[in-house]
């Protein structure tokens, strides 16, 4: 399917933290407005639990609260700024305030509450193109802001828009669906501009940002859900010694269900692959499951991450 943008095109960009929008869709978004279309971008954190950024700048060790917002403020101002670089009203920047490092949570705990904002600003916006954050984003952010748009779009009752994933964090995939977005010299300067606007980030990770912002902009097709299961096969091969601190976090139309790995309905098929059995087939829509370990780490990146059931 090609991407064709022109002056009806609303394109709504997801963006879990500040400067998402420019390092993944910088390019994307000067081309919507050249066509004469419109942007909103729904900012989903502050991007306040940034610790080591802050430290570094403002030479400071300890961080609490009041320096979290101040910070998240700041970040928030920054990314005002970007979008103002892309060509974008200030005024179209939507932020919600959730946790950073917290939409996992947030998807966890409120499920209903975080998908009817999402649904609100498409209801509000009616968006005909949505960027999102790709599924296989090793970012917990990320990956949880992909299971949130795809149930929200799927709760809509309006015209279904077409939605592009981005990957910031992780490994691009090859595969059907891609889109690579054809650009210019011109546009790609104004975006490393806009990237420039996240001072706060830039001032630590100047290098690996301006890398990230500098690779073509590249998308894939998010795919329609897969029909009704009973059962479906994971991808995961865990080892056996790690299953006792391992849990399945399953999320649908339905709600959300967890279980400890040895727990959990599965079987292992003819194959030694893990199935998981006792799905709701009435239950209409996306259907994702996420692979994760309850163990303090420093490492943010998820190692497992999420699947979707039927598509994975």
């Amino acid at each position: 399917m090609a991407l064709t943008l022109h002056a009806g095109t609303r394109l709504l960009v997801v963006a879990p933290h500040p400067d998402d929008e420019s390092i993944a869709t910088g390019e994307l978004i000067q081309q919507v407005r050249q066509a004469g279309g419109e942007v909103q971008i729904l900012l989903l954190t502050n991007g306040d639990n940034n610790p080591w950024p802050q430290r570094w700048v403002e030479r400071r060790l300890r961080i609490g609260p009041d320096e979290r917002r101040r910070w998240g403020e700041r970040r928030r101002s920054e990314v005002a700024r970007a979008l103002i670089q892309l060509g974008v009203d200030s005024q179209a920047l939507r932020p919600q305030g959730w946790p950073d490092m917290g939409v996992t949570g947030r998807l966890r705990d409120a499920l209903d509450d975080s998908v009817a904002v999402i649904r609100e600003r498409l209801e509000d916006f009616r968006p005909t193109l949505v960027a999102l954050p790709a599924l296989g984003d090793h970012h917990p952010d990320h990956s949880a802001a992909h299971v949130l748009t795809r149930l929200a779009v799927a709760r809509w009752n309006g015209e279904a828009p077409r939605m592009l994933s981005f990957l910031v964090h992780g490994h691009e995939v090859t595969g059907a669906g891609r889109v690579k977005l054809d650009s210019s010299v011109a546009l790609h300067v104004n975006k490393m501009a806009a990237l420039a606007c996240h001072g706060s980030q830039m001032a630590l990770s100047g290098k690996r940002m301006r890398r990230m912002a500098d690779r073509a902009e590249r998308y894939h097709w998010t795919p329609d859900a897969a029909g009704a299961v009973e059962s479906a096969v994971l991808p995961w091969q865990p080892s056996p010694l790690l299953q006792g601190w391992m849990h399945l976090t399953m999320v649908d139309a339905g709600g959300v269900r967890h279980w400890p790995w040895r727990d959990a309905p599965l079987a292992m098929d003819g194959q030694g692959r893990h199935v998981l059995h006792g799905l709701d087939p009435a239950v209409q829509g996306p259907r994702f499951v996420k692979l994760h370990m309850n163990v303090p780490s420093p490492w943010i990146f998820d190692r497992w991450g999420w699947c979707e059931l039927g598509n994975a």
